[in-house]
């Protein structure tokens, strides 16, 4: 049933205000010459549509007569991908995978079309780009050595021929590559602003959250990382995937920002190839330098739980005389807000000066961190680089510190200790009584129980 033509309105591309005339100001959010020139469509949600083309209206339902399906999960073929997925990509969600350009986000999609074709039950797979040619995507699975032969190829930046593909083709998984680079005529004819962004998302989202499909969006990033457009773009997905770089070497990180049907704590680790991104089995001696030496002063271990597994990473701390009268504190692995509070409770508690000194932490391997449990082992870097003493070798240090001094338990301390062990470090340090630990309660005892002669 075709849909009812529209009629000619005018949209604010800024806030979405529409007026049948056209103005030099949004009466709505005073923005200037945002107006743009639109068809208006009373059927463009996407809505269901009766004989006589009018729109079917939704009706509530009891909640005791709704039947409670499973999540019904499709692999990536890829193991971490899927266990940041929190298993594989579940049937009627919508995904939005962000990262900066050339990261591997289409090497990454263009792998996972290639696995979802090796199941010959599955379905077609349709793979949209606005920004490569046809050939250009041929070319990278040709060099990738992957049989996409029977993926369907759509290039186009127009929402209106992706949809007719998709009632077509009805695929088992769609890729959007990108997002910002489809627009429609319905909310003007610029990709990328505010409204093509929510429209264009609302219309994919809609037609597969009707089907058993799965949608796989790709999106820009500004400068900071966070991805560019509105931020109820994120609302409206399922699950918000962060593909971020290590900048000293090709390994990649995947990490969930949101996932409606899975953890968000899970890190999926990947090394870039020349035929591809490959999983990284065994990330466990990925963030540690093995020296022939003895360690040198600044450097700190700790174990650190990403998801459901523990990682041994090396936290590094400098420290030199201020260049200008105010210090300055330099991490981009670790929030420097955290940096300067450890820094604050040392000089405080400890003794130790650091206001007239600049601060530099990284993290080896570029894995970021977030957890408090790190507190206890950036303690230890920072009074090490300042006192220019290293810490004793095979130790690791874990705990949180509170503002007073003290040194508070962590959770999962017996799995972080095992994996340590098997890493080969023999000491742990850390705010609980358990057997192979040296207890430490507040900064003094940390202190004591590294440094002290």
């Amino acid at each position: 049933m075709a849909r009812k033509k529209g009629s000619i309105v005018y949209k604010c591309s800024s806030c979405g205000y529409t007026q049948p005339g056209w103005l030099g100001r949004c009466p709505q959010c005073g923005e200037w010459n945002t107006l743009e020139e639109c068809i208006s469509d009373p059927n463009a949600a996407g809505a269901a549509l009766k004989a006589d083309g009018t729109a079917v209206k939704a009706k509530p339902v009891p909640m005791g007569r709704i039947d409670v399906q499973g999540e019904e999960r499709i692999s990536t073929g890829n193991t971490e991908f899927d266990r940041v997925l929190g298993g594989g990509a579940t049937k009627r969600s919508a995904i939005l995978i962000g990262g900066e350009p050339g990261i591997g986000k289409s090497t990454l999609l263009i792998q996972t079309a290639a696995s979802f074709l090796a199941r010959k039950n599955l379905g077609r797979i349709l793979y949209v780009s606005g920004e490569e040619s046809a050939s250009q995507i041929k070319g990278r699975a040709v060099r990738l050595g992957l049989a996409v032969d029977a993926v369907e190829i759509l290039c186009t930046l127009r929402l209106e021929d992706i949809l007719d593909a998709l009632d077509s083709l009805a695929p088992a998984a769609v890729i959007i590559d990108s997002i910002q680079t489809v627009y429609s005529v319905q909310a003007g004819i610029v990709p990328g602003t505010v409204n093509q962004l929510k429209y264009c998302a609302n219309e994919l989202i809609s037609w597969v959250k009707e089907r058993d499909s799965v949608l796989f969006m790709t999106a820009h990033v500004t400068k900071d990382g966070m991805i560019a457009g509105p931020k109820s773009l994120e609302h409206m997905v399922d699950t918000v995937i962060s593909f971020e770089r290590n900048t000293e070497d090709e390994v990649r990180f995947l990490r969930a920002m949101k996932n409606r049907f899975g953890s968000i704590d899970e890190l999926g680790i990947f090394q870039m190839e020349q035929d591809g991104l490959k999983a990284v089995e065994d990330p466990s001696t990925l963030f540690l330098t093995r020296r022939k030496g003895g360690t040198p002063a600044g450097i700190a271990c700790v174990p650190v739980f990403e998801g459901s597994r523990v990682f041994v990473v090396e936290v590094q701390a400098l420290t030199i005389p201020a260049k200008a009268a105010v210090n300055r504190v330099y991490s981009d692995r670790v929030d420097s807000a955290r940096v300067s509070r450890v820094a604050a409770v040392l000089e405080k508690r400890a003794g130790i000066k650091f206001s007239d000194q600049d601060i530099y932490i990284n993290v080896a391997g570029g894995v970021r961190l977030t957890e408090s449990a790190i507190d206890a082992a950036v303690a230890a870097a920072l009074y090490s680089a300042r006192t220019d003493i290293p810490l004793p070798e095979e130790t690791v240090v874990v705990g949180e510190i509170s503002l007073a001094g003290e040194i508070r338990p962590v959770t999962k301390l017996k799995q972080r200790i095992k994996t340590a062990k098997e890493l080969g470090f023999s000491r742990v340090i850390a705010p609980e009584k358990t057997a192979g630990v040296t207890d430490v309660s507040d900064i003094k005892s940390l202190v004591k129980a590294l440094f002290a002669k």
